[in-house]
């Protein structure tokens, strides 16, 4: 019998997501000029005003202002109609030092024995249903928003968008778990007043349905674009109007857009957010190392979809626990208990050896901070920062290398494939 699924993704200029790169930023610039550095940075932003705390500890002095500013900037929000711009808002800084309590149980003269940064369980998902063994459905949310982004910063096609927007996608799966169509489509994206509500409203869904829809097949590949069909549903900015948006129209908070971030709703996730943690803190490193983990064990042909977790106890090196779910998809003569326990033997998961193997300690967060932290493209970038003194630094790093196929080979010879 069918049955249908949903997930959705928010636009980078999305409240909760201005609130996640803000932070992201931030412990980039701290990264940069002190790779050692201790950062939860947690941001609030609102109308007219951002506000900064958490804790850190750090040898880098960072301009937290100019910081905070420049990404808004980046982001889209430039006009003060808006009632939240780059140039005017407030931005309040409370950030303190991290407490010693939590130092002495991360910190070890051993780095290899660092323990974890705090308690709690990772999960990691994949699923052969698209190229980038990510669910399909979140995969089409992000896409159709980066091609709304590139349209409103570089295009002039639709020049009253604004930056805040949302898409959802249902899709409908058939009795073999595989995607038969995609039921339908939800966009809200803000947009500049012009015209009547209901001209605004003919104009945006013509916009998306014939300009952005087309533009985001062409990125697809045959097999996905066949999974769009006459009878699939539109709902564009269904409201009829959306001109207030952003942080004016709703205030932003960072880590609260967690499925977003990871798998839309499918698979697990354990609660901890990503933005403004540095890599001591297992809620980011360990659920990056469990997506690794899972998108190789597909990629080698262990299993069609996986789901893995983790566990830690703060100050603890060693996990507490490895625990595999292929949802009865696997493909080797192995129990899934016996996966977990053979995939524990051979790889080392302690907090040090993740943030060493998966180069964490660089300022590569930034670009975590939108359109999800999972399923992206790996790639050597170069990065330019500022100190505080104004003196430039430049760094070149590697992105999203929890997203590297490079343990298939592995993964095969261990399970006899």
């Amino acid at each position: 019998m069918s049955y249908f699924f949903t997930s959705e993704s928010v636009s980078e200029g999305h409240p909760d997501k201005v609130a996640d790169q803000i932070s992201d930023t931030i412990l980039d610039h701290f990264m940069a000029f002190d790779k050692d550095s201790k950062v939860a940075c947690e941001t609030l932003v609102t109308t007219g005003q951002v506000i900064l705390a958490g804790e850190v500890s750090s040898k880098a002095y960072v301009d937290l202002q100019k910081i905070t500013r420049n990404i808004i900037s980046e982001i889209g929000y430039n006009d003060s109609k808006m009632n939240f711009s780059a140039d005017s808002c407030g931005v309040l800084s409370a950030i303190h030092e991290q407490s010693p309590d939590i130092r002495q149980g991360v910190d070890r003269e051993d780095k290899e024995n660092q323990g974890a940064g705090d308690q709690g369980m990772m999960f990691g998902y994949a699923t052969n249903e698209t190229e980038n063994y990510m669910p399909l459905a979140l995969d089409l949310s992000h896409i159709i928003l980066r091609e709304l982004a590139e349209v409103r910063k570089n295009e002039e096609e639709m020049p009253y968008l604004r930056p805040d927007a949302k898409a959802q996608v249902t899709l409908e799966y058939g009795d073999d778990n595989k995607p038969k169509r995609i039921h339908s489509i939800v966009v809200s994206t803000q947009h500049e007043e012009f015209g009547g509500e209901a001209a605004m409203q003919e104009r945006i869904k013509r916009d998306i349905v014939q300009f952005i829809i087309p533009r985001v097949l062409q990125k697809l590949p045959i097999e996905i674009r066949e999974l769009f069909t006459p009878e699939t549903l539109y709902h564009i900015n269904p409201t009829g109007k959306f001109v207030i948006g952003g942080p004016h129209g709703d205030s932003g908070l960072t880590g609260r857009k967690i499925i977003v971030d990871t798998y839309g709703g499918k698979g697990a996730h354990g609660g901890g957010a990503f933005s403004g943690k540095d890599p001591s803190k297992v809620d980011r490193s360990a659920a990056y190392a469990m997506r690794h983990l899972a998108k190789n064990l597909v990629a080698a042909g262990v299993c069609e979809e996986v789901l893995v977790q983790i566990s830690y106890a703060i100050g603890v090196a060693e996990p507490m626990n490895l625990y595999v779910d292929t949802y009865g998809t696997s493909k080797v003569e192995f129990s899934d208990a016996k996966i977990a326990e053979l995939l524990h033997e051979k790889y080392d998961f302690r907090p040090y050896a993740i943030e060493k193997r998966f180069k964490l300690r660089n300022p590569i967060y930034t670009e975590t901070a939108a359109y999800g932290h999972m399923g992206r493209e790996p790639k050597v970038v170069t990065k330019i920062f500022e100190g505080n003194g104004g003196e430039e630094i430049q760094k070149e790093v590697e992105l999203f290398t929890w997203e590297k196929l490079d343990i298939v080979d592995e993964l095969k010879e261990l399970f006899n494939i």
